[in-house]
């Protein structure tokens, strides 16, 4: 435990700070989960909205360094694949 007042302070913003980026992270993850949900079912629709929303709060989170650029890139990536191939199988 921090002795210096402005230790206990700082322990304090960076408790508070790790329960946001915590509950950040779940929503991204959450995200990322349902774009590959709806393109497993087959729903573009649904995976093209998803997949705009899950890039916004990826590129958010990337800005507030809650996870990395490159992260978010890779993330990005990936989910832009997986709903291109949903696409490419409903139109075959």
């Amino acid at each position: 435990m921090p002795n210096i007042k402005s230790a206990k302070k700082r322990l304090r913003q960076s408790q508070a700070k790790k329960v946001t980026n915590l509950a950040i992270k779940r929503e991204l993850r959450r995200d990322c989960r349902s774009v590959r949900l709806a393109c497993k079912e087959g729903n573009i629709e649904a995976a093209e909205a998803n997949f705009r929303k899950a890039c916004k709060h990826m590129d958010q989170a990337a800005s507030k360094s809650i996870i990395h650029k490159n992260t978010a890139s890779r993330v990005k990536s990936r989910l832009s694949a997986c709903v291109k191939a949903a696409k490419a199988l409903k139109n075959a």
